[in-house]
């Protein structure tokens, strides 16, 4: 079979750009939640399974209380409130994002917040969001609208422990290469709200949650640290994460009297998997990173490749991962594949800070694959880009980076060490001089990540 002719590092790079952009609109959050709910004799009805278009949840309802939070908040909220009759509408409705995704919405109270680190702003909203969840009666129902980055959008730490004190312990954390199933464990027995903190607020009205997974494996106690969830952790867990990363010692002091106590039953434990509580609560998924995944796959096949989904669940040090995924891509080209290949995959990688550079950890990825591809003389044309679907990759602009097989070059070219300014966390700004930098803005979604690697055999 003859190769097809390879194209060049811009139409591979326009692909790759293009079949992202499917990603994020497959995680449409206004779309999914709309598609959740409907309208019968007067009555809200909830999908229970976004799968399952035939099982429903509807009751008598008097009242209907909207409360979302995370990067897709406004969104969502507003689906809902287009779809809930107005007679059942409470006047309580309340909107909790950061500050690229807020947006003023008619009759919600839309507040926004600092993310990944929280803020008094977002404090101040979750106490609201827990104040009207308490006012909720019985045979009303609470609809939460939960999507990624809530964990940091509604900080309302326990009364022993400041704001402060909870952002130095989350900030050990992000900074220690923990997962974000071991930093919502430490986070759930810090919190009011966390860990089923906000259903056990709403009792013993209903509660509905419809949810954007931003997680591996859609554990819905891990979205926004899992609020309406049953907690299966417990303050001993806690306690061995965070000595398990040598961190106990620099945590404030309030932290660990907090986890102590509770480690002894003398602090409130996060309420458990069959606990009255949720006798009322349901919840539906209604997107995830494996359905975005799923879309790009699909828009893959179409423009010709011959598509392989590397990894459903990506995870692990993103150099690592890196390193490891030019290996075997070199070994896929080996086997004789003649035809364009993508490779994909979706989850969420981790960073260890051992520098003072900027970059997150999509940018890091897109960096190191450069080094591997070039350590493993991966000399095709290739294009890898690895971003977030929120359209953030850490505490930069970015939404991740998309390397190619003169990334390097151009760096160098700009007079820096592209070895030396991974080692150094400072992947934002070689790829900022490399121009591979991915500049979505606010995508108003979050589903995690998503990487694309697009290679040509040899011509």
């Amino acid at each position: 079979m003859n190769t097809p002719t390879s194209p060049s590092i811009l139409q591979l790079k326009s692909h790759a750009l293009s079949l992202f952009n499917t990603g994020i609109t497959a995680a449409d959050p206004y779309l999914a939640v709309q598609s959740c709910l409907s309208v019968e004799d007067q009555q809200l009805k909830l999908l229970l399974n976004s799968d399952d278009k035939t099982l429903y949840r509807t009751e008598n309802w008097s009242k209907v209380h909207l409360i979302a939070f995370g990067k897709a908040a406004c969104a969502m909220i507003k689906a809902a409130q287009e779809m809930i009759p107005a007679h059942l509408r409470s006047g309580i409705a309340i909107a909790v994002t950061n500050d690229e995704n807020g947006t003023a919405i008619d009759g919600i109270e839309v507040i926004s917040a600092s993310h990944p680190l929280p803020d008094d702003r977002g404090l101040k909203a979750a106490i609201k969001c827990a104040d009207y969840a308490s006012l909720a009666q019985k045979n009303e129902l609470v609809l939460v609208l939960i999507s990624g980055g809530g964990s940091a959008l509604i900080p309302y730490p326990v009364d022993s422990i400041s704001l402060p004190d909870k952002i130095t312990t989350t900030q050990l954390l992000l900074a220690s290469g923990t997962t974000i199933q071991q930093i919502n464990c430490v986070r759930k027995h810090l919190s009011q709200l966390k860990g089923g903190g906000l259903a056990r607020l709403a009792a013993p009205a209903d509660l509905h949650a419809l949810i954007l997974s931003d997680v591996l494996d859609d554990d819905l106690s891990a979205i926004a640290s899992g609020p309406t969830v049953a907690d299966a952790t417990t303050f001993g867990d806690a306690i061995n994460i965070i000595k398990a990363y040598s961190l106990w010692n620099k945590i404030p002091l309030s932290v660990q009297k907090h986890l102590e106590l509770g480690l002894h039953g003398q602090a409130l434990e996060t309420p458990k998997p069959g606990e009255p509580v949720f006798a009322n609560t349901t919840h539906t998924l209604i997107g995830s990173n494996a359905l975005s995944l799923k879309a790009v796959f699909k828009a893959a096949q179409a423009l010709g490749y011959h598509t392989i989904i590397y990894n459903k669940q990506l995870c692990g040090e993103a150099k690592q991962v890196a390193e490891t995924w030019a290996q075997d891509a070199k070994q896929c080209l080996e086997n004789a594949i003649d035809k364009p290949l993508a490779l994909l995959a979706g989850g969420e990688t981790t960073v260890t800070l051992t520098g003072n550079g900027r970059g997150g950890r999509n940018q890091e990825m897109a960096l190191a694959f450069a080094i591997a591809a070039e350590k493993h003389e991966l000399d095709n044309n290739w294009i890898f880009l690895s971003g977030g679907t929120d359209g953030r990759d850490g505490p930069t602009d970015a939404a991740g980076g998309i390397t190619d097989s003169n990334t390097l070059k151009r760096i160098r070219n700009a007079g820096l060490d592209p070895l030396a300014m991974l080692n150094n966390n400072d992947s934002y700004t070689a790829l900022k001089n490399s121009n591979d930098l991915i500049m979505t803005g606010a995508t108003g979604t979050n589903v995690a990540d998503l990487q694309i690697l697009l290679i040509y055999p040899h011509s």
